[in-house]
């Protein structure tokens, strides 16, 4: 891994391969900051963007074993926005062009990216993309609004294909977050920090990065050529686009909002492996966990992004599910899940080797890139 900080493809790497729960490797490459060429620390703080999601997947979920839900419940029965839900026609070339939803969003679809919810910025040349931009629902757009606002925002535009029919990566997991605070009475960040990370040890996860931590933070890099991932270059990414808050943001994004470390990660990923517990903490049963790598999609229904080809993957409940090895990856890589970040935070458990690993690193964007599935294959050839 060293080989993509010293050409430059990355700033930084740290790198966690278990064995079960045991963990056999942990190694850290590069620079906190390119400039000052101050090393990565062991205790360096990142971005997680999308690895929020399945922190919030695995809140709801606890909520789901107390009995506050059923995963085929209607949205709309705890979150009143999202009744009588519009559809965009198959041949629409525009908002208005709606057809009535034919049934209700359910909370299995939100989990599993089925709900016909949209992100507003994959695919702006869409008009499904096109309506949030112009209903003011893109992730920028989002940050000065709450959860409440934005599930508000959400159930006024139109769904992009009727409920449970199609995949689309979205809001959907930042609704699952409204959800846990509708239904536990308390702000999402409360509910985290008292639930998970607290019993945990996850002392430095939050949606914040206080000052007396920001030295800690690591600097965010975009490459010099978006379309060519593999080429050499990075430039450090604007602090007006990628503002940190030094307490508790407005928006409390339970698709994207995270910062954590990988002291931090490792102790919520080996809950995950260990069946849903870790050190007497009991987060959720192991047959719950097991529901959530079970794929979750109707038949012939796959993960499908237009702008990153991921072949031979379906949805659980929060994770991506491998349903073919990938190149260069054993047998025993099918039934691996996982998920990651935009910036560069990936993990990934594979029940059937017995191994799981985390790769880190601030790349924007750094989600599904050649290092992090390098990093995959050699641990599969050295572990699995």
């Amino acid at each position: 891994m060293r080989w993509y900080v010293d050409q430059g493809i990355l700033s930084c790497a740290m790198t966690l391969a278990l064995r079960g729960t045991d963990l056999v490797d942990c190694q850290t490459f590069g620079y906190r900051d390119l400039e000052s060429r101050e090393p990565l620390r062991s205790d360096a703080i990142f971005r997680m963007h999308s690895s929020t999601k399945i922190v919030t997947s695995v809140a709801a979920m606890m909520l789901f074993e107390e009995g506050r839900f059923g995963l085929d419940d209607p949205l709309a029965s705890y979150i009143p926005a999202f009744a009588d839900a519009q559809v965009l026609a198959r041949d629409a070339t525009g908002s208005g062009d709606v057809v009535p939803a034919r049934s209700p969003i359910t909370i299995r679809q939100l989990l599993s990216h089925s709900a016909g919810l949209s992100y507003g910025f994959l695919e702006p040349h869409l008009p499904i993309d096109q309506a949030y931009i112009a209903g003011g629902v893109t992730p920028g757009q989002a940050a000065e609004l709450t959860l409440e606002e934005l599930c508000e925002r959400l159930g006024a535009l139109p769904l992009a294909f009727q409920p449970g029919t199609a995949w689309r990566y979205s809001f959907a997991t930042d609704v699952v977050a409204r959800l846990v605070e509708v239904l536990s009475g308390q702000r999402f960040d409360a509910f985290l920090r008292a639930r998970l990370f607290e019993p945990l040890g996850m002392v430095d996860t939050d949606f914040c990065v206080p000052a007396a931590k920001a030295h800690r933070l690591i600097r965010l890099y975009a490459p010099l050529d978006l379309f060519a991932p593999m080429k050499p270059g990075l430039v450090p990414v604007d602090p007006a686009l990628d503002p940190v808050p030094e307490s508790p943001p407005r928006f409390l994004s339970g698709g994207a909002g995270l910062y954590s470390t990988a002291a931090d990660h490792l102790s919520f990923l080996r809950a995950i492996i260990n069946g849903g517990s870790w050190q007497e903490v009991r987060l959720l049963q192991p047959e719950t966990i097991a529901l959530m790598h079970t794929n979750q999609l109707p038949p012939g229904v796959k993960v499908d992004f237009s702008v990153w080809v991921m072949p031979d993957t379906v949805f659980g409940l929060g994770f991506a599910i491998r349903t073919a090895p990938g190149s260069g990856e054993p047998d025993s890589a099918v039934g691996e899940y996982h998920w990651g970040g935009m910036a560069g935070t990936h993990s990934w458990v594979a029940p059937r080797a017995g191994i799981a690993g985390l790769c880190l690193t601030q790349r924007m964007p750094g989600f599904w890139h050649p290092f992090s599935h390098d990093f995959k294959r050699m641990v599969y050839q050295l572990l699995g």
